[in-house]
């Protein structure tokens, strides 16, 4: 019998959110239940479509508020339209109604969050990504 060693994927996160505790609070959680390693973050519009378009490549998640101190989170889907295949956007929001949601699938989100009730759902997506595999035989 074959032995092959597990190997857990780091995400490479970047995050945009306004809120410093929410954002805080975030970033610990995510790192300590689902392998993320969090790159840098983003208060604006402008600051997020800014790094995302300087570091193309060296992200693979990307996690975005609706609602920035400046522009919206709409406005940085609307930026990550080009990104690689592997790099997933997924959108964390308060505003996460049937009509948002449908919203940012069609900008390209890969899933949409509500911050009050589905952060359990968010460290799952994220340990789904993360989570173990073994090399092919």
């Amino acid at each position: 019998m074959t032995r092959h060693e597990l190997t857990t994927v780091e995400l490479r996160t970047y995050i945009v959110e306004d809120n410093a505790t929410i954002r805080e609070n975030l970033i610990g959680t995510l790192e300590e239940l689902a392998c993320i390693n969090a790159l840098g973050w983003a208060e604006t519009e402008n600051q997020a479509r800014g790094w995302l378009s300087g570091h193309r490549g060296e992200w693979d998640l990307a996690i975005v508020d609706l609602f920035l101190k400046q522009g919206s989170g709409l406005g940085v889907l609307e930026a990550c339209q080009a990104r690689a295949g592997a790099q997933r956007v997924v959108v964390l929001s308060n505003y996460a109604t049937d009509d948002m949601r449908k919203r940012c699938a069609q900008l390209g989100a890969d899933a949409v969050f509500d911050k009050s009730n589905e952060i359990d759902a968010l460290v799952e997506y994220c340990m789904a990504r993360c989570a173990p595999s073994a090399p092919d035989a």
